[in-house]
């Protein structure tokens, strides 16, 4: 059994999704502190005019607010992001085959900001034919520090493997990991081919949104899974 654990994103990019691909469960942890100018609740898109951020307004009511707690602080951020996208990508060859999907993910979205990502990445994950299981941290009641609950989570959910991004070798504690039988797998987001893109140069580090829009249901071909 293959285990991945992540902070939600807004609409993240397709690395997101591969990590979530090659894992059994993938395990949405936001009970830790919300960090601003960060990926949780933006994400690049291109335009014409070059990338651009898509951005859910947030509430701060206090600085070590969770995830979890975070909630939108407007009420038609969802009516312009949807905008954006139809103005950009309106004319891009798999606009048609996300755009009822797209409009309905857009249409009624919660107030809470991890409610509002895993809408969005549950929809996206269905849409690429991705059926990993996708839990809430919350219902593991983890203990310990950073490392011990991501082995906590692990154990609980009797994985064998844990998926890491590569930004994470600079924190897990690999031997705790090891003392529990349980062995670190790294992604490689090294090998991914260029897709047609709206833009003269390739850009990879933007939302997956630009993936399926740009080519909608040849959007799998693109992906590691």
């Amino acid at each position: 059994m293959t285990v991945a654990i992540l902070q939600s994103n807004y609409i993240p990019w397709k690395g997101y999704f591969d990590i979530i691909a090659k894992s059994d469960v993938f395990v949405v942890y936001d009970e830790v502190q919300y960090t601003k100018n960060d990926w949780r609740n933006r994400n690049l898109i291109i335009t014409p005019t070059g990338l651009n951020w898509l951005t859910i307004p947030i509430r701060v009511f206090k600085l070590d607010q969770k995830i979890n707690e975070t909630k939108s602080a407007s009420s038609n951020w969802n009516k312009k992001h949807f905008n954006s996208l139809k103005l950009n990508y309106g004319k891009a060859s798999g606009f048609n085959d996300f755009k009822d999907i797209l409009e309905d993910l857009y249409f009624d979205t919660p107030e809470n900001l991890t409610e509002i990502n895993l809408k969005f990445i549950q929809c996206i994950c269905n849409f690429l034919g991705i059926t990993t299981r996708i839990i809430d941290s919350r219902n593991l009641d983890l203990t310990g520090n950073r490392n011990e609950r991501l082995v906590d989570a692990c154990e609980k959910l009797g994985a064998s493997i844990y998926l890491s991004g590569p930004s994470a070798k600079n924190y897990l504690d690999i031997n705790l990991f090891n003392s529990s039988k349980i062995l670190v797998e790294w992604m490689d987001y090294t090998t991914y081919q260029e897709y047609p893109q709206l833009s003269p140069t390739f850009n990879h580090n933007v939302s997956i949104i630009d993936l399926i829009l740009n080519n909608g249901f040849e959007s799998r071909k693109y992906l590691l899974y």
